[in-house]
């Protein structure tokens, strides 16, 4: 399974996505906190030898990334398959989806604490899920996740 999902109802606390191919593989959105014009979240990459943290990835309102949850959404309203890759694109996270034979999406989530001079180093990570139930869950879980109160 590639999407676990997140434990108990009402607006999760934090979005866990495992990776299919090697469950060691894993990535987690947790401490959401919303102001006027922004929202902010911690990102963690988990893998054999590796644990790295953004521990605040703020997207604006202003922000040409848009919102990530309405992003995924479209990857999941798409589950028959898109040419190329996706982008979803902040200072400190890239995701980038791609589909591929037999219905799996490949995620490249890529971490990294700011842009230009900040930026001293990267982290790479990829998660493989289902197309169809488990990325629409992801989408759903994602959105509540990042909802306004």
């Amino acid at each position: 399974m590639g999407y676990e999902g997140h434990e108990g109802q009402g607006r999760p606390s934090d979005v866990l996505v495992r990776c299919s191919r090697d469950p060691a593989v894993a990535i987690r959105l947790s401490g959401r906190r919303i102001d006027d014009d922004e929202t902010v979240f911690s990102v963690e990459a988990t893998a054999d030898g590796l644990q790295a943290t953004i521990p605040e990835v703020t997207v604006s309102i202003y922000d040409l990334a848009g919102d990530l949850a309405a992003f995924l959404c479209g990857l999941a309203d798409d589950f028959r398959g898109w040419p190329g890759t996706r982008t979803w694109d902040t200072d400190q996270l890239t995701l980038e989806a791609g589909f591929h034979s037999g219905g799996h999406v490949e995620l490249s989530w890529s971490m990294r604490p700011g842009l230009g001079m900040e930026a001293t180093w990267e982290v790479s990570a990829t998660t493989w899920i289902e197309a169809g139930q488990q990325l629409a869950t992801l989408a759903s879980d994602v959105r509540a996740f990042l909802a306004r109160p």
